[in-house]
């Protein structure tokens, strides 16, 4: 179990990178953390995380910039109402211009 939380806590440290006004997907922060195949435990931690301070979950979405987590936040508009409270436009659940306002770890945190 502690493996899974020092995991968790590494997925944190991430989310709490991304700026406002930008996503990210389960998958890019689980290939940043080494862990390509691990997105779906990245969500784990999302839905984990609602709990704990200064975590920016509803910034992480899914591949194709939908809000698949939006259904474990306090509401189901939450999540979206977070992401238009910083300009991000959603449409139909749908991140409009979500290339241009996708952040990868992988890119923007090079060492």
């Amino acid at each position: 179990m502690k493996e899974k939380n020092d995991f968790f806590d590494q997925v944190y440290q991430v989310v709490r990178l991304i700026p406002k006004g930008r996503v990210t997907s389960y998958g890019a922060i689980a290939k940043y953390l080494g862990a390509a195949k691990s997105s779906r435990v990245v969500g784990y931690a999302m839905n984990a995380s609602h709990s704990i301070e200064n975590i920016p979950a509803h910034r992480v979405v899914n591949r194709n910039g939908l809000l698949t987590g939006k259904m474990h936040f306090e509401t189901p508009d939450t999540m979206q109402k977070a992401l238009e409270a910083e300009g991000i436009q959603v449409k139909d659940d749908q991140i409009q211009n979500f290339k241009s306002i996708f952040w990868d770890p992988m890119v923007e945190l090079e060492v």
